[in-house]
């Protein structure tokens, strides 16, 4: 997940007409981690079967110590696949855990972890409930947004919703948006809408033919959801994945 030099301090408006995107790449959100060993076992796999952009390491809650020690065992695998290690929340682990930056909840979050984090490592935000939130965030520095998270009670907004968010940021502003997708179709959608990345993990993890499958299918559905964008096409009419059975796109 390359950071996008040149935003702190100014919102960078997208010139008109605008470079065609790259396809959007998978932002893949773990299990939370109480022991890291089966996790570490599994990455080198997952992170080679699919175009994982960045991990993003969810801690369970215990001694800072004990958090760092996780981040350290998990950052070689993640770094040596050619993705980004990021911790949620938490930024005064990275650089001692050797991470490569943090996802951070909202505005507030962000301002106080920014001096910690830049120059050198990636600053992502979430919890942007509004168009001028997230604006905000653009201009202070945000490396990425995540539209589509859960708060604190689990609720979310609708598919729809999220992906206007990213079809408004995607065609206005430069730094990178990410949707948060809980089902393979959401992923679709998200990818047509603009988004940069898409974030999975219950999805993933939970799936019963095993993650890696899952994460095959989710980057094959976001891959095709661009390529009918870019194509001119309305991907709604290329028969996206199926939500009742998860099928994958043909």
């Amino acid at each position: 997940m390359a950071k996008q030099p040149g935003t702190e301090g100014s919102l960078i408006l997208s010139n008109k007409p605008p470079s065609p995107r790259p396809a959007p790449r998978l932002y893949l959100a773990t299990p939370v981690v109480d022991d890291p060993a089966a996790l570490v076992a599994k990455l080198p796999g997952l992170l080679a079967a699919a175009d994982v952009a960045a991990v993003l390491l969810r801690l369970k809650e215990t001694d800072q110590r004990t958090m760092i020690t996780r981040v350290k065992t998990l950052a070689p695998p993640v770094q040596k696949a050619g993705a980004a290690l990021l911790v949620d929340g938490h930024a005064e682990l990275v650089a001692r855990g050797g991470a490569d930056g943090a996802h951070l909840p909202g505005i507030a979050a962000l301002k106080e972890a920014l001096p910690s984090l830049k120059p050198d490592r990636i600053a992502g935000v979430g919890g942007l409930t509004t168009r001028h939130h997230s604006m905000d965030a653009g201009e202070i520095g945000a490396d990425y947004l995540l539209f589509g998270e859960p708060d604190a009670k689990g609720q979310r907004p609708s598919s729809q919703a999220i992906a206007e968010r990213l079809d408004w940021w995607a065609e206005l502003f430069e730094p990178p948006c990410v949707g948060f997708a809980v089902s393979l179709e959401e992923a679709y959608d998200f990818a047509a809408a603009g988004a940069d990345f898409v974030l999975v993990g219950d999805l993933v993890w939970a799936d019963p033919r095993g993650p890696k499958a899952a994460l095959v299918e989710v980057d094959a559905a976001i891959k095709k959801a661009h390529a009918a964008a870019t194509a001119g096409q309305d991907p709604a009419s290329q028969d996206p994945p199926s939500k009742e059975h998860g099928s994958r796109p043909t």
